[in-house]
Parts: structure tokens; sequence; C-alpha cells
């Protein structure tokens, strides 16, 4: 069974999407780096990546928590999504994948080791 886990966001500028993230969430980043800022609140993660929109990212990408990665992506293969990244792994051993479903929505996957 997944799991809604993770939502990050592609962000231009960091300092400033960083002061109005840490308003609405009441609280600082738990991960405060050049390359990704992330804030937990409660069990939800919500992460900036500022590399987001040279990646492609359009919007916002909800990652969905998954025991086996491969096989939760061959599931949405199956099922007519578009695999727009295929697994890979972004540090501390966390690999993430991303499709696209008929309506043009990305959607991911992530798995931590």
């Amino acid at each position: 069974m997944a799991n809604a886990k993770t939502i990050i966001y592609p962000v231009r500028d960091l300092a400033r999407a960083k002061e109005v993230f840490t308003s609405l969430a009441g609280a600082g980043p738990y991960v405060d780096e050049v390359y990704y800022v992330g804030y937990r609140v409660g069990d939800q993660e919500i992460g900036l990546d500022p590399n987001g929109h040279r990646q492609g990212m359009t919007g916002p990408v909800c990652y969905w928590e998954v025991d086996d990665i491969h096989a939760g992506l061959q599931r949405l293969l199956v099922a007519g999504a578009v695999l727009r990244q295929d697994v890979t792994e972004v540090g501390g051993g966390r690999l993430v994948a991303t499709v696209t479903d008929h309506d043009g929505n990305d959607l991911g996957l992530v798995q931590d080791r």
C-alpha cells in the first residue's frame, strides 16, 4: 500500500520561498541546503527544489512512499502512466521515480532504504 508522504515544490528563488514556507509551516526547515530545503509538518515532508524547473517540473509533485519502487513503477506503467523519470537515487539511499498520468499530472514514488 502506498502512502502520500512528500510534496516537492519547484522554486526559482530558494531564499524567498524559504521565507514563505517557514511562515506557513510555523517552524524552520529541518534540512537547509543549496540543493534542497525540507520541512516536516506532522508526518508530511514538504520540500523546496531550486532545480525543479530546470528538471521539467511545472508544479508541485506528490511522492507516494512505497516498499518496492520498481514494482510500484511497473504497476503505474501497466496502468497507462508515462515514465517521466526512472528510478534514481537522490542521496541517503532514497530512491525516487516520476510518471505522468492520463491528465498530465506528475506523480512521484519514493522508497527509503
